[in-house]
């Protein structure tokens, strides 16, 4: 595993920028060796991956990962310590340790190659370690230096933030896929050749929305972090708690309701979806969800798309299309009236 001396990093990872309809992360700004510019473009690539997939993974929940919520800073940028925080540090640090060790596959980095470590070394009943393994090791390496920089407090804000950045990296890890090859007289499998594989980052992303729904609260007393003891107590309580999990200090707030000091927009005016057969259970019941459980009616709304169509290939070199108007019903969250004696959506509800 390569490991490198640590430079002085001065870190601006921050922004996240809207740039037309196109998102970007800021790059990591840094003094020290030449060698960690070479993965400056890595890290930031895979921070980016980290936040589509949060957006991807929450679009149909009350709380749909908005921009505020994507920065890094360890105290000033995610002002609470709730569960969706957990999330955020979860999968933006496996989305760093997962374009370095894909990158690092692909021969981007002259120091780094593929995991033969345990080549030759018996695996299992039938087979053998060989073949080219994704090299996780140095990704995990690389991102911890990167990622885990940011933290620079004692504090149990840190120590959380830190845990559920090495939550993240165990995720890439937990999910990685084994690949064989059959080695044997005429197409028999006498034996087996096998290695680890990164598998797509949408199964990362899959596997830490369970640990999120299933993230645990810490609870610590109030004041701890101020002395060498408290600092202590912190560490040994985080050290307890098995660091696959997903960790959280507070509570989260009602996303049903905007509320302007947290820079919550609620979710009135969001659309829902209630038909389409390619939807899961979770997308069909997202009107309930959004708008009948937060005391909000479903307004349907009719619509005329204009795609391209018909498309034909002509000799040379063009692809001609027609475009085709259709007609779309859409579903978004409104302010219903309430009913004389109805009852007002109450706060404390799950996001």
């Amino acid at each position: 595993m390569l490991l490198v001396k640590p430079p002085v990093f001065i870190f601006l990872f921050t922004c996240i920028l809207r740039i037309g309809h196109t998102w970007s992360v800021n790059n990591f700004l840094m003094t020290g060796p030449k060698a960690y510019l070479i993965y400056s473009s890595s890290v930031a690539a895979g921070a980016q991956s980290g936040i589509e997939e949060c957006k991807y993974q929450f679009a149909w929940d009350r709380w749909n990962c908005p921009e505020r919520a994507l920065q890094l800073s360890s105290h000033s940028g995610l002002r609470s310590a709730n569960r969706e925080t957990a999330f955020v540090h979860a999968i933006s640090s496996a989305g760093v340790m997962y374009t370095l060790t894909r990158n690092c596959s692909l021969g981007d980095f002259d120091n780094c190659g593929c995991d033969d470590s345990r080549n030759g070394q018996l695996g299992g009943q039938g087979w053998l370690w060989g073949g080219c393994s994704d090299n996780v090791g140095f990704g995990e390496a690389i991102s911890k230096q990167f990622v885990d920089a940011l933290e620079t407090g004692q504090d149990a804000r840190a120590a959380m933030n830190l845990h559920n950045n090495e939550a993240g990296r165990k995720a890439v890890k937990g999910t990685m896929k084994r690949t064989c090859k059959c080695h044997g007289v005429s197409g028999s499998c006498t034996t087996q050749t096998c290695w680890l594989q990164l598998p797509e980052f949408r199964e990362v992303g899959a596997h830490l929305k369970e640990k999120y729904h299933a993230a645990l609260k810490v609870d610590l007393l109030q004041g701890a972090g101020n002395s060498a003891a408290g600092r202590g107590a912190i560490a040994d309580t985080f050290r307890s708690i098995s660091t696959r999990e997903l960790v959280h200090l507070e509570d989260s707030p009602d996303y049903c309701l905007e509320n302007k000091t947290l820079g919550l927009l609620g979710t009135e005016g969001r659309e829902c979806l209630r038909r389409g057969r390619a939807l899961g259970r979770w997308e069909r019941r997202s009107c309930r969800r959004l708008c009948g459980d937060c005391g909000l009616a479903v307004e349907e709304r009719r619509a005329e798309t204009v795609s391209s169509c018909n498309c034909k290939f002509h000799w040379c070199c063009a692809v001609r299309c027609e475009q085709c108007r259709r007609r779309v019903t859409k579903y978004f969250c409104s302010r219903a009236e309430r009913p004389r004696g109805g009852a007002a959506h109450k706060p404390g509800r799950k996001p």
